[in-house]
């Protein structure tokens, strides 16, 4: 185990690994509030092969590079926002009226990949997580804890969202995936997976500038290899999913494009992916 740097170190240990610090208590400030461990993750893509960074390096657009990734997240979190509450109606309509209210209870209404102890076990974990929320706590009272699914699901988080989907009967799939998105279920349960990857690192925090997303996003022509795996990658995907083409366009894209030219002098696009024609790419 490593033991603990204080900040005055950390700051040598940068300036060691070639890091340009010009003004110690600026840096101070930095890593008292963001934390080294953190902020050392966007240096990644400035580290040559033999360890050190890059000549040119310097804390200030590394922070710069911090701030940019962090309201990019808050940007997509939103827009993530939308896409769940609209699947969350989308499906909860189409289940009550083919299984019933409490239809999403009953095993038999699931394909045979589905685990439905573990399924149940999230419900209630879920509802009494949240049960001091008014509209659980009624439920709870007045229909002894029982949740018709329109009701239940506004509990499902992004993830839960994604396995009902593709636990359900393949002709429930497809019905669903042709009616919302006129797409193939392969598609909508690999958008789904997709973004609920995106949409966990968002919740958490997580860097998305460099990083390598474990998924790749299905029936989306545009896409090569050296941005399937980027954040373009998970941002095409959301964009797919996404409820409302004018508001995509002229809040969503617009938003991101004005971030990207804000920080263009220190983000290189090709590290999260976005092509010379991204703009155009990201238009529905």
């Amino acid at each position: 185990m490593k033991e603990p740097a204080t900040y005055e170190q950390q700051i040598e240990i940068l300036r060691k690994n070639g890091c340009v610090i010009k003004d110690n208590d600026y840096c101070l400030d930095v890593l008292s509030r963001i934390n080294y461990y953190r902020l050392s993750a966007y240096l990644l893509p400035f580290k040559t092969s033999g360890g050190k960074y890059k000549a040119g390096t310097n804390i200030v657009s590394i922070y710069k590079l911090y701030e940019y990734d962090r309201k990019l997240r808050n940007l997509i979190f939103y827009a993530i926002e939308e896409i769940e509450v609209y699947l969350r109606s989308q499906f909860s309509y189409y289940h009550a009226h083919k299984y019933g209210a409490d239809g999403y209870l009953n095993a038999g209404n699931y394909n045979d990949r589905h685990l439905h102890a573990d399924f149940t076990m999230r419900i209630n974990e879920e509802i009494n997580k949240n049960r001091k929320l008014p509209f659980v706590r009624h439920h709870i009272i007045k229909y002894n804890g029982e949740f018709p699914i329109w009701v239940v699901m506004e509990l499902f988080t992004f993830g839960m969202l994604s396995y009902f989907y593709a636990d359900l009967f393949t002709p429930d799939q497809k019905q669903l995936a042709r009616n919302i998105y006129k797409t193939t279920s392969k598609n909508l349960i690999s958008w789904l997976r997709c973004c609920t990857i995106l949409r966990n690192m968002c919740a958490h925090s997580g860097r998305l500038y460099y990083s390598v997303f474990s998924s790749i996003p299905a029936g989306i022509p545009q896409l090569d290899v050296s941005s399937e795996r980027r954040l373009f990658g998970a941002v095409m995907a959301m964009r797919e999913l996404y409820p409302k083409i004018d508001k995509w366009n002229t809040e969503i894209l617009t938003s991101i494009s004005a971030l990207n030219e804000q920080y263009m002098d220190v983000i290189n696009l090709n590290h999260i992916g976005f092509p010379v024609n991204w703009e155009a790419l990201l238009q529905k």
